[in-house]
């Protein structure tokens, strides 16, 4: 892999800014120039910005030389197209929007704006965010970078393509159902999940409101403390090494409520978690009690999604099947499953809670298998039938649902595909969360972008 800027770090790209070494319309000239070589073949991108791309480098350019240079300033980073961008289109993966341009930026973007960074598109969607893996009718399936006859995951799936291909340096992505976890565990990347309600995004799209959390997608642990400093409010990042993590209370949970999982993926996570307890910290076996979430969650994503937009069954546009599918059962849904649904939120919450007073942090497999073939949900794990819907990827939802931090990291390859282990902190501990992540990164030191597709090139 070519160590051009397209995949130094943030701080390095900042850094070479600021002595001038580099230059922001250099680089955003240089992202476009990716995408356009690999966006073909991944489908990552809905639209790319390369005006504002340019407006917008110019104006670090000079804010470099006069000393107002934003944390983000200059850094190429896309957009999931979930989130407003002013005067370009937000589809939301949907021909019932495929037309309609944004009068504003959504609360996450205008953070991003005003920390300098330079935006070079819109990511590819799944239908109004509703599934695990990017497709829609608007255009062909996102595909992995790493196997792009394999999904990239969703329904960040676009962002994580993006920016595992080196089209951008950090993506935006929104997390409702594992929809940061599931495609940067795909993708080889650093997703994390913040504490629910942690980060506004005002006047953005509304979906999986009970459970949603904005989030970045990165390639180093460092990245994405950055990204959720700017999304957060604080505006700066902490630039160097943050300090040791003290010695944490991990309960390692190989297989949450026995789900099957490859053996293989499930080997490399516990063999990470092992690095954890080498570094010092004390890791526990344990058995979770996570069941009851597909009862909560699905009844509350369903009644919103009948409520905001259950009239499109009956309009002029062509749905996927899925969306589709999801409308007709909010139509069906019983009003006293929904009502259990709601009453049992709070008593989840605190149950999952309860685990945080033995322990710091919860660590599992971040998914239960690598990317699959585009289209082919596995529907046999470890030899066991497995659900469609959440067969391959049971581990992010739970803590959507309980809306604790949760954050995964790669942590090593099967046949050439990336292996991830998602950890899960008190709530509000996220930066606590990214500081042990980042020391278990190092102890680990993997490189995934090393093995990229060759039928993607190299910057």
């Amino acid at each position: 892999m070519d160590d051009g800027p397209l995949w130094w770090p943030v701080q390095r790209l900042v850094d070479a800014y600021r002595r001038g070494s580099m230059s922001p319309v250099e680089v955003a000239a240089l992202a476009q120039e990716r995408i356009d070589q690999v966006d073909p073949t991944l489908h990552a991108f809905v639209l790319t910005t390369p005006e504002l791309a340019h407006r917008q480098a110019v104006e670090a350019e000079a804010a470099y030389r006069n000393g107002s240079a934003g944390p983000l300033a200059g850094v190429p980073v896309s957009i999931k197209d979930a989130f407003h961008v002013e005067g370009h289109v937000t589809t939301l993966g949907s021909l019932a929007h495929a037309d309609d341009v944004a009068s504003h930026d959504s609360g996450a973007v205008r953070r991003l704006r005003r920390a300098g960074a330079v935006i070079v598109g819109k990511t590819n969607v799944p239908e109004f965010c509703q599934s695990a893996t990017t497709d829609n009718l608007l255009g062909p399936d996102t595909a992995n970078p790493f196997d792009p006859d394999r999904t990239a995951g969703g329904s960040s799936g676009g962002a994580a393509a993006a920016v595992a291909s080196g089209t951008c340096t950090v993506g935006l992505g929104s997390d409702g159902g594992g929809s940061i976890r599931i495609p940067a565990s795909f993708c080889g990347l650093v997703g994390l999940k913040p504490t629910h309600g942690a980060i506004d995004d005002a006047g953005g799209f509304r979906a999986f409101s009970p459970f949603i959390s904005v989030g970045p997608l990165a390639r180093c642990v460092a990245d994405a403390r950055l990204l959720l400093s700017v999304l957060s409010g604080e505006g700066v990042g902490t630039a160097g090494t943050p300090p040791r993590p003290a010695p944490r209370r991990v309960a390692w949970c190989a297989k949450p409520e026995g789900r099957p999982i490859d053996a293989d993926v499930g080997d490399l996570a516990a063999t990470a978690v092992k690095h954890l307890a080498a570094c010092g910290h004390d890791v526990t076996p344990v058995e979770l009690d996570l069941s009851g979430w597909e009862e909560i969650f699905g009844p509350l994503v369903l009644a919103e999604e009948g409520e905001r937009r259950g009239h499109l069954l009956r309009g002029p546009h062509e749905l996927t099947w899925y969306h589709r599918r999801s409308l007709i059962a909010a139509e069906q849904l019983d009003p006293a499953v929904l009502a259990g649904a709601r009453s049992d939120l709070a008593a989840y919450r605190k149950r999952v809670d309860r685990y945080f007073s033995d322990y710091d942090v919860i660590a599992t497999p971040a998914t239960a298998t690598t990317a699959f073939e585009l289209g082919c949900r596995p529907e046999i794990i470890a030899g066991e039938r497995v659900a469609r819907l959440w067969g391959a990827f049971p581990f992010a939802v739970p803590f959507n649902v309980s809306g604790h931090p949760a954050v995964v990291m790669p942590v090593g390859f099967v046949d050439g595909l990336p292996v991830a282990v998602q950890l899960v902190g008190r709530y509000g501990a996220d930066t606590a969360l990214l500081s042990l992540a980042e020391q278990l990164e190092a102890e680990l030191d993997v490189r995934p972008f090393v093995r990229l597709s060759p039928r993607l090139g190299t910057p």
